[in-house]
């Protein structure tokens, strides 16, 4: 099932409106806007119905739901703003200066107040300060959160939202991809997007691949850590909301553009894939489709005759050998655009805004092996393979925001976004395989994989006195198309001889074909009113709905000959399939369907309701309690490549997961929090698909487990944290979990190939300690009051038991796979307010983690830390030009996975350099 968001059309009509209106920012003869947000300082949450007035003027305004407002044609120059609630101490704003035929943004946080107090008189631009403290949402939440905002991620070098999130404390990113929080694996963290659940576009993992979501369209990823009842039960380690960019307060066009270059790519020679089509945008060309005369074959079951696989084998693209090319550095590009406007006479706020880029990448130096057990268990080398893998990669994507208000109690949103990354991948490498009598070998491999997400979201937001309602529906899809990868392998067979076609192998000649489609829905409500009270409790109910169909097809077909001449066998493999020897009248070649393929279907529906109090037991302590009921039905069906058997698995729950937090205001700007709750991690689709999956020479074999149970974990937070300033924050804290019949991927006991499965194991706990500091200089000397520093370490330790019923070859206690010991970031940023310009440098280094669990009696598969450094500079060459200058990876530490003293995988990808100029206006 497919549902595509056919946005094109209307987002043109849409950008023609947005720069074609002639609605004027202000009125005519000195005059302007004044628009913001009115917020309770102690929530952050928005105060409807909150009087704004213009002293000295006739002109006022209500805030509306959120706490929006907008004053219009208040006279150009500085003005004072005259803000009163009931139930909050009135406020003056002053100096808030109004530019002629323009719009200032100017946001206003109300302190609570039992008794009736004289007005307190501030600047605008004190203000905005005290706003930002009340907008940030680690230190207002309800639960344990971090929040990275679009301004730290343009003030650094990541490119993505994967690259942003290796900045949160206790969180890991592997591959530049896949994020694991608190040391635990990406099956216990979630991804949503503005607030909607992502589901993930890899046929064999839960986890979301940020490296989709490019920094230009981010206005937020929020990374909450405990679990409270308004949120999906289904995570442990963190639930990760992204959130898109929001439109400006007035028109605004920003184009940027960038160039860059790799110290170990730019000018040298790489290897390289053969493109075609249209493949610069990231789509896959249409030559690259599973031949039909090969789909009409079926699982082969038939008898099929010679003509016909002479039929197959000229249909597959001829396209074998990793080209050499000069590599020529990376780009990137974007534009936005976005305002408010009337449109048929409603203001409508809004955001276009797309980005391209281009890279190249290399791995150079690398090196694979396995390991096998030695005497006395110790890990012995072998297939041990040395080569170089060359890839370009596109990261595309695009944004439609929409916002307006109806009346004074409803705003209507629509977000839009659409993503796509595709890499397309060239390796070639020498080594000896050990099941093939330890000859030497040549291995080359061709592989382009495209991913893409769009979403589509309408929602609302009513404030109707003390009861606010929301409700948002999405609709949203996911591929991962990895069409015609190839695989093929030359053989010395005798010593000194040249290399030849592996023909006899059915892993000589290797064709894969590839597709994942899922697409999803959620609806999800809710309700909460304002009780009242001294202490401002407040009720919130809800409901949500999701339902996900999933088909991943992977077909694998091995192309053999057995009586060839050895000339031919000598050939390049575009020579050997040409045509010369699959010819009428030729039998020399067959087809065959591997069993490393298969395919499966999913369907997941998921149903909760939640109920939860937000309660001030006291002025200085408040209880946010309550429990979420979730029920969910599972259906999975498999079937392999060769033969017609189908596997079935229907798992289903009903859960009840419970929930409660203390938060303490030691003071005005000290918070300690306490929360204890219960949440789940329920078997991907894969692991649930009893179809085996496997890489040509080598690698492991992959099966799933239609038996698995899904997974209960206790969760306990404790933290403290102190906001000594604006942007500063010192906090401690401890957290524990305990699981009941955790995941895990083992190797299953077997003679020959390894085999990976999954399995429950019998318990597991994690316990961790989390610092964090950001911290202005200036208390050292008054110099550098312009240099903050900052910091975060977390540190963790966790154990598993596996049951000896879980037929496994693993150790049976040890630490968690993905789970790292310690997780340290740093850096320090410069920011001089009279330049206009900022610098920062940041470090990052994780623990050893294990990869995958050892086969018993070697050792686990161990990633070795890695010190990472990056730097940028950022500065603006007038109001509307600034300049960024990025480094990344720049002491190129080696990627390295060790299984004891064997090296399983190692390579370096070099040092990356980048200009990028924006232009706004």
């Amino acid at each position: 099932m497919k549902i595509p968001m056919k946005a094109g059309p209307w987002m043109f009509a849409l950008v023609l409106v947005a720069v074609g209106s002639t609605a004027a920012h202000g009125q005519a003869g000195g005059s302007g806007r004044i628009v913001g947000r009115i917020v309770d300082a102690g929530t952050g949450a928005g105060l409807s119905n909150v009087t704004i007035q213009v002293e000295g003027t006739g002109h006022g305004a209500l805030s509306r739901v959120d706490g929006r407002y907008v004053l219009s044609g208040v006279p150009a120059g500085s003005v004072r703003l005259h803000v009163q609630s009931i139930g909050y101490g009135t406020k003056i704003v002053a100096a808030v200066v109004v530019p002629e035929e323009g719009v200032v943004e100017q946001n206003v946080a109300l302190e609570q107040a039992a008794l009736s107090l004289d007005a307190i008189e501030v600047s605008a631009g004190a203000e905005r300060g005290s706003v930002g403290r009340a907008l940030d949402q680690q230190r207002t939440s309800t639960g344990i959160v971090n929040a990275i905002t679009a301004e730290q991620i343009s003030r650094s070098a990541d490119s993505d939202a994967a690259a942003a999130m290796q900045r949160v404390s206790g969180v890991t990113v592997q591959d530049g991809k896949y994020v694991f929080v608190r040391g635990l694996g990406e099956r216990y963290t979630t991804t949503s997007l503005n607030g909607a659940r992502i589901p993930s576009p890899e046929p064999e993992r839960k986890v979301v691949p940020l490296d989709l979501f490019p920094s230009g369209l981010l206005q937020t990823i929020t990374t909450s850590k405990t679990f409270t009842p308004d949120q999906s039960g289904d995570f442990s380690g963190a639930s990760i909301d992204i959130r898109t960019r929001e439109f400006p307060a007035e028109r605004q066009l920003t184009v940027s553009t960038g160039l860059g270059f790799n110290d170990r790519v730019t000018g040298s020679t790489l290897f390289a894939a053969p493109t075609t089509g249209t493949e610069w945008l990231g789509r896959a060309g249409a030559a690259r489709a599973l031949p039909s005369s090969v789909a009409a074959a079926g699982n082969f079951t038939g008898n099929v005759t010679q003509s016909e696989f002479n039929t197959m084998i000229g249909d597959f693209r001829n396209a074998w050998t990793p080209a050499r090319q000069t590599g020529r550095g990376s780009s990137s590009h974007g534009a936005s655009i976005g305002g408010t406007d009337a449109v048929f006479g409603q203001a409508v706020s809004y955001l276009l805004s797309g980005t391209y880029a281009y890279g190249e990448e290399t791995r150079a130096g690398e090196v694979r092996a396995r390991a096998i057990a030695g005497e006395g268990g110790a890990a012995v080398e072998v297939d041990r393979f040395t080569g170089t893998t060359g890839k370009t990669s596109v990261l595309a994507g695009g944004l439609a925001s929409l916002t307006t208000l109806l009346g004074n109690d409803t705003r209507l949103f629509f977000n839009g976004t659409w993503n796509r990354t595709a890499d397309n991948e060239a390796r070639f490498e020498n080594g000896t395989s050990e099941n093939h009598g330890g000859i030497p070998m040549q291995i080359q491999r061709l592989r382009f994989v495209e991913r893409s997400i769009h979403s589509a979201q309408l929602g609302a937001e009513h404030s109707l006195g003390r009861h606010q309602l929301d409700w948002s529906a999405t609709v949203a899809g996911v591929r991962r198309y990895e069409p015609d990868r190839s695989e093929f392998v030359r053989a010395q067979t005798v010593e000194g001889q040249p290399y030849v076609w592996f023909a006899a192998s059915n892993e000589g000649a290797v064709r894969t074909f590839g597709d994942l489609d899922e697409a999803t829905r959620e609806v999800e409500l809710n309700w909460r009113v304002d009780l009242g009270g001294q202490a401002d409790h407040a009720l919130k109910v809800g409901a949500a709905y999701r339902d996900a169909q999933r088909e991943a097809v992977s077909r694998s077909y091995s192309i053999s000959a057995l009586q060839m001449p050895m000339d031919a066998l000598r050939l390049d493999p575009e020579t050997i399939f040409d045509g010369r020897f699959n010819g009428a009248g030729d039998s020399y070649m067959r087809v065959t369907p591997l069993s490393q393929g298969g395919s499966y279907t999913a369907e997941d529906r998921v149903i909760g309701g939640y109920a939860m109090i937000d309660a001030g037991l006291t002025s200085w302590l408040r209880l946010v309690g309550g429990a979420r009921v979730e029920r969910s039905e599972t259906e999975v069906l498999a079937q392999a490549t060769i033969g017609t058997e189908t596997y079935v698995a229907r798992p289903s729950y009903t859960d009840v997961l419970p929930s409660l937090a203390l938060n303490a205001s030691l003071s005005e700007n000290q918070n300690l929090r306490f929360s204890a709750s219960q949440t789940l991690a329920r078997p991907e689709y894969r692991e649930l698909a009893n179809v085996m999956y496997r890489d040509v020479i080598g690698g492991d074999n992959l099966i799933g487990n239609p038996d698995l149970l899904r997974t209960r974990i206790r969760n306990y937070d404790a933290r403290w944290e102190w906001y000594p300033g604006p942007g500063e924050v010192m906090s401690i804290g401890v957290f524990a979990k305990q699981f009941t019949d955790p995941i895990e991927r083992v190797y299953r006991a077997t003679s020959g190939t390894s085999v990976i499965t999954f399995v429950n194991a019998e318990s597991a706990r994690n316990l961790g300690v989390e610092l964090e500091l950001r911290k202005r200089l200036g208390f050292l000397a008054d110099p550098l009051e312009t240099v903050t520093a900052f910091s975060n370490l977390t540190v963790m330790e966790s154990e598993i038991t596996i049951p000896a019923s879980a037929s496994s070859q693993t150790n049976a206690q040890r630490a968690m796979v993905g789970q790292a010991p310690w997780v340290l970031n740093g850096g320090v940023t410069w920011e001089p307010g009279r330049l206009r310009s900022n610098a920062t440098l940041l470090y990052n280094i994780v623990g050893e983690r294990i990869l995958n669990a050892g086969e018993i009696p070697l050792p686990d598969v161990v990633e070795q830390p890695r010190h990472v450094l990056d730097a940028s500079l950022r500065t603006m060459l007038n109001d509307n030009v600034s300049v960024k200058l990025d480094a990344k990876n720049l002491l190129d530490a080696a990627y390295e996975f060790r299984q004891g003293d064997v090296v399983r995988d190692s390579y370096r990808s070099g040092r990356s350099f980048s200009l990028g100029v924006t232009w706004r206006r």
